[in-house]
């Protein structure tokens, strides 16, 4: 579990095929900032991208650490598969912890694409338009997760090609995420609030005839 609170930027420094075929998954080595290793143990869980990976080994002196990722989550995620690519890193989140942005499980749940991205007085503008799927799960002034960042949605337009969210980044995000390297065409991992998943759940079951009744 995580709260969508970044605690450094890595860059994956190569990338080694786990396998001949696409069915084959990856394994990416990392480098972290100076330090960020030095509380990390084997089969700890950290965020890549708000995509939650086990680290499978790694080497605090050299600052770099491994995890592998399967040819579905390659599939199910966006800039995990290129050397070279900056990255947002948290680690998981401890009891004793903070929660400084919101209940954020790990799971990329769509591939968003940026629409927009420039400044707006003294903060940036970020437009994202979600699959036509996470649609009902997106609202004004809900929380998202975009690229492992815990944000707030500032409004919503649905379309036929996906639900277009504006968010609102003050300085300290872009200059402290990899979220400032972001373009329109960028593509970004999305993972929806965890409440609404729960509302939607219990939204369909309140659908569902009871026992004994008549659908």
């Amino acid at each position: 579990m995580f709260t969508g609170i970044i605690t450094g930027v890595g860059r994956i420094a190569a990338v080694h095929d786990l396998g001949s075929s696409s069915a084959h998954g990856k394994r990416l080595a990392i480098s972290a900032p100076p330090g960020y290793l030095d509380d990390v143990g084997l089969g700890d869980s950290i965020a890549l991208n708000g995509a939650c990976m086990t680290v499978t080994s790694f080497d605090p002196a050299a600052g770099q650490f491994t995890i592998d990722i399967s040819a579905e989550s390659l599939d199910k995620t966006a800039g995990l598969a290129d050397a070279g690519t900056a990255v947002n890193l948290e680690k998981a989140l401890r009891a004793h912890d903070r929660l400084g942005g919101h209940i954020v499980s790990g799971h990329v749940d769509g591939i968003g694409t940026v629409s927009h991205f420039a400044p707006q007085g003294e903060s940036w503008e970020l437009r994202i338009v979600a699959p036509p799927a996470l649609a009902r799960f997106l609202a004004y002034k809900g929380s998202i997760t975009v690229n492992g960042v815990s944000l707030t949605v500032n409004s919503v337009k649905d379309a036929a090609e996906g639900t277009e969210i504006s968010i609102n980044l003050i300085p300290h995000t872009v200059e402290h995420t990899g979220l400032g390297q972001l373009r329109a065409g960028s593509h970004v991992n999305l993972e929806i609030d965890t409440v609404a998943r729960y509302v939607e759940r219990m939204l369909q079951a309140g659908a569902l005839p009871t026992n004994g009744s008549q659908p």
